[in-house]
């Protein structure tokens, strides 16, 4: 894999900004997970199933609500990500509410140098796929930490939707990867008004590209599914259609705003 550092460097302090608004946001609710509201979103929880007594390794966690959830649900859980303010809180919050999970500051990239067990699930959920300039890396690390029949788990921003500009007026980038994409970072999903600028740095990425690197990697799709709603209320111009269930104005219907790839290891694997 090429040097990414410099892009590598600039989302984690955007990441680390982010954060320092995200812990405080009614976006992320924090106080109502601590008093036991879920974190997680059917999507996901219909479709990984019963978690009891199983490992699940969280990739790019955030400051690990989620992952924190699969734990009230029995889960024995991994975080990681590689912003040290994000797990910083994280730990923070394994100390309150889930002594036994475990959160790991480290790039995506890095992760054989800091995990070495592998995981009956490993999970990864919105947002993060953006962040991966090399998606065969990715999903070769993802595939080793998966233990021979387990699965890998992705609910996803659909590629459709990042095609948009963020008023959703027009199409400016390309569906697959074409390169870099570099952009001005204002605000934050969770308050558009938060004072955080700087440059930021993704890579779109096809629904093919995922699902053929996950497959190259050795994994084997079980399910793929598309949904015309998005769980979060975390773009512009977002109507809610039905409970918990956001649209884009204007788009309502026609565009699908999340996947979801479902993908286990042969036992033999």
């Amino acid at each position: 894999m090429s040097n990414y550092s410099d892009f590598f460097a600039a989302n984690k302090t955007g990441w680390n900004k982010r954060t320092a608004v995200h812990k405080d946001s009614a976006f992320y609710d924090l106080e109502g997970f601590r008093a036991g509201k879920p974190a997680l979103n059917s999507i996901e929880l219909d479709e990984v199933g019963d978690v009891t007594g199983k490992s699940l390794l969280h990739l790019q966690c955030h400051f690990g609500m989620d992952t924190l959830d699969w734990a009230r649900r029995g889960a024995k859980v991994t975080g990681l990500d590689f912003s040290e303010n994000a797990i910083a809180i994280a730990n923070n919050l394994a100390a309150e509410l889930s002594p036994d999970a475990r959160f790991v500051c480290a790039n995506v990239y890095d992760l054989n140098q800091h995990i070495t067990e592998s995981f009956d699930i490993v999970f990864c959920s919105y947002g993060v796929v953006g962040w991966l300039p090399d998606l065969k890396k990715w999903a070769q690390l993802v595939a080793a930490k998966v233990k021979p029949g387990g699965f890998f788990y992705l609910a996803e921003f659909h590629p459709v939707v990042w095609m948009f500009d963020d008023n959703f007026e027009k199409i400016i980038y390309a569906y697959d990867d074409q390169g870099v994409i570099e952009t001005e970072l204002s605000g934050t999903y969770a308050d558009r008004d938060a004072p955080i600028s700087g440059k930021e740095y993704g890579w779109n990425h096809s629904l093919s590209e995922v699902i053929n690197a996950l497959i190259e990697a050795g994994l084997e799709l079980t399910s793929l599914n598309e949904w015309m709603y998005s769980p979060h209320p975390c773009f512009n111009k977002v109507v809610e259609v039905s409970k918990g269930k956001w649209q884009i104005e204007g788009l309502e219907g026609k565009i699908p705003l999340v996947y979801s790839i479902k993908a286990g290891k042969p036992v033999n694997g």
